[in-house]
């Protein structure tokens, strides 16, 4: 029996209420921490893009991609830190039922946000490097694997996960 199904025949302890809100809320700022480091990183490297000699010689349409991504990088920063200050704020509080499903939603949000920021950044490298419909076309590849990566495949799996579940309630 491979380690999947050994892990799949043993049911999991069972978790209070209050052990499943902790272990979802320490999840999230995990996850927080790992989004935050790539969305602060991305968006530092925006901002030196408007001090460099080339960026004068872009195009009009590239200076809209550029202000575009920006707002964007900014947006995701706020979205993807927001857990951080909801959890200062309310720390205390007996909330943490609220701020697991605000920070859930907020995560949600900055990861949209985030991959557009990827996508508008790319965008704007590649109609520097690579000439005309390429770049486009480029660009539209990497976004349909972000989307398959951070959001079909992760729905797929939960989609499957229940099916598997409801067969098994249905035998038992």
């Amino acid at each position: 029996m491979g380690a999947e199904a050994e892990c799949a025949a043993e049911p999991d302890p069972p978790e209070t209420a209050r052990d499943r809100v902790n272990r979802r809320w320490n999840e999230i700022l995990q996850e927080t921490r790992v989004a935050q480091t790539g969305v602060q990183i991305l968006f530092g490297f925006l901002l030196s893009v408007a001090f460099t000699p080339l960026f004068r010689d872009l195009a009009m349409a590239d200076r809209v991609i550029y202000v575009i991504t920006v707002v964007l990088g900014a947006t995701a920063t706020a979205t993807l830190i927001a857990p951080v200050s909801l959890h200062r704020f309310l720390s205390g509080q007996r909330m943490k039922d609220e701020m697991v499903g605000t920070a859930h939603k907020l995560m949600m949000c900055g990861m949209v946000l985030l991959a557009l920021t990827i996508g508008c950044t790319l965008l704007l490298i590649l109609h520097v490097v690579v000439p005309g419909l390429l770049a486009d076309l480029l660009v539209g590849g990497v976004m349909l694997w972000f989307a398959l990566c951070w959001y079909v495949l992760p729905l797929w799996l939960r989609r499957r996960s229940a099916r598997r579940f409801a067969r098994r309630s249905v035998r038992s």
